[in-house]
């Protein structure tokens, strides 16, 4: 495998990424990997990895670059949660879109990654991320993941589920059952509007697991089989739109 921890230049300045590739066979595919509320760290490489391993080329930002070049939360105290809330706080919309847009500038000039083939995962904070570059961008996703999306449904006018009409990919939301950051009536008003927008879809509850349920290091919340299911699904939908 090769990996690299570089810059990459944006309009609000350099947001530090770990990429990360196979040696042969390229041009790969490409995997936009867009990170949880806690931040870029090793567990996220490791999960890149494992991506990468299957034949794609994986880009990790840290997407707190404006404020923090090496933010993670380290211990879920008080006033470890509130500095990571406040963190989450500075991305939105916008800086999605910012972000986004460097990003596809940056593997349309790899010559091991095939920007025309384009995939994103979005794992809790960012499941509204990958809905947002996916509307932002819709020439140029091929598939879309949010598993266990936060805030996929709000009151806002740049909510994640009415950008249904504008995304023309295929997309995948693995929710979790035990969630107060995703519940039942915030995915039905999801799962409404892509139906009614037409869009190609899938939306699969995951029962009697948490909100988290994916990382290996969230102690009393990692569910091993649940997290082996996402994998299958991740696996399943790039294979199916970036490789078919």
């Amino acid at each position: 495998m090769i990996e690299q921890h570089l810059d990459i230049p944006t309009a609000d300045g350099a947001m530090n990424t770990f990429v990360v590739h196979p040696e042969e066979g390229c041009p790969f595919p490409v995997v936009l990997f867009y990170m949880d509320a806690p931040g870029k760290r090793e567990e996220l490489h490791d999960m890149a990895r494992r991506l990468a391993a299957v034949g794609y080329y994986v880009v990790l930002p840290n997407l707190y670059y404006r404020n923090s070049r090496d933010y993670w939360l380290k211990e879920r105290t008080e006033a470890g949660m509130a500095e990571m809330f406040g963190f989450m706080a500075t991305l939105n919309a916008r800086t999605t879109g910012v972000d986004t847009a460097a990003l596809l500038q940056f593997v349309d000039a790899q010559p091991q990654a095939n920007a025309s083939r384009i995939g994103a995962v979005g794992y809790c904070m960012s499941g509204p991320f990958v809905m947002w570059a996916a509307a932002q961008f819709p020439g140029r996703f091929s598939s879309i993941a949010s598993i266990h999306g936060a805030n996929m449904a709000t009151d806002q006018p740049d909510s994640p589920h009415l950008m249904a009409p504008r995304i023309l990919c295929e997309s995948y939301f693995a929710c979790a059952e035990i969630d107060k950051w995703a519940p039942p009536a915030d995915i039905q008003k999801l799962e409404s509007a892509l139906k009614t927008a037409g869009t190609a879809h899938r939306i699969e509850w995951y029962p009697g697991v948490e909100h988290g349920f994916v990382f290996p290091l969230r102690a009393g919340i990692y569910n091993q089989a649940a997290a082996e299911r996402h994998w299958e699904c991740l696996f399943s939908l790039f294979r199916r739109t970036l490789t078919a």
